[in-house]
């Protein structure tokens, strides 16, 4: 029998998932869907079980800075669809599979409803209500050791209308860790790179004794996001 031939490639190389235009789609839409088909990071969380791409930033993160520590208790701010409690849970050991260790507390707010994750209590709570650090504290039986945010405002399209709104979120962020922050505790969040955020940065200086920026390597290359990490709250 003649051998088949194989002039597609197939099985030689990884080949790019190519997305057509359908109709009612945006050409945008359809190039941020082939972006995410195509994307390594997005495979390897649903290959992994995470339930967002975002879940590997906050682990890389963690590598270099080292806050999300057994016994620690943290806060995730706009946790939705909860990658970074994910995440938060097994390096805090919330759910004390590390025996001998000490046990952490992970607590999730955002203004939508979240699937329950094992291990976080999670809440539906606009955090810049008047009494949300009170409900923080309170869900949380006391300080924080780490308020994280990896929230981001809608698009409106405007570049830097977009980078204002999200100064101002993660600044709305800051302060409400500055009122549930246990001293030396650690503030994680997400910025755009820019410069609105100088009175952020300046900000975060005064009241943590370290301030860095960091892209973490999952973080798309086109991307202007970057992430603060600011340690050892003065209180």
């Amino acid at each position: 029998m003649p051998k088949s031939k194989n002039t597609s490639g197939r099985g030689q190389r990884d080949l790019k998932v190519k997305v057509k235009t359908a109709r009612g789609r945006s050409l945008s839409s359809t190039r941020w869907l082939q972006r995410q088909l195509n994307d390594p990071y997005v495979k390897r969380a649903q290959a992994e079980g995470y339930r967002g791409r975002a879940a590997f930033k906050i682990l890389e993160l963690d590598d270099k800075y080292r806050f999300l520590v057994p016994g620690a208790r943290v806060v995730d701010l706009g946790c939705a669809p909860g990658g970074w409690l994910q995440v938060a849970v097994k390096r805090v050991n919330a759910l004390g599979e590390k025996q001998g260790k000490k046990v952490g507390t992970v607590l999730g707010v955002d203004l939508q409803e979240v699937e329950p994750l094992a291990g976080a209590e999670v809440h539906q709570l606009d955090f810049m209500e008047d009494d949300a650090d009170l409900k923080v504290k309170d869900w949380l039986g006391g300080n924080a050791d780490v308020v994280m945010s990896d929230m981001a405002a809608a698009s409106s399209g405007h570049k830097q209308t977009d980078h204002l709104r999200i100064i101002a979120l993660c600044e709305a962020a800051a302060y409400l860790a500055f009122d549930v922050l246990e001293e030396g505790g650690t503030f994680v969040a997400k910025v755009l790179a820019g410069g609105a955020e100088g009175d952020l940065q300046k900000l975060l200086k005064q009241k943590f004794t370290k301030v860095a920026n960091m892209k973490p390597p999952s973080s798309r290359a086109d991307s202007s996001e970057k992430f603060v990490v600011a340690t050892g709250f003065r209180g």
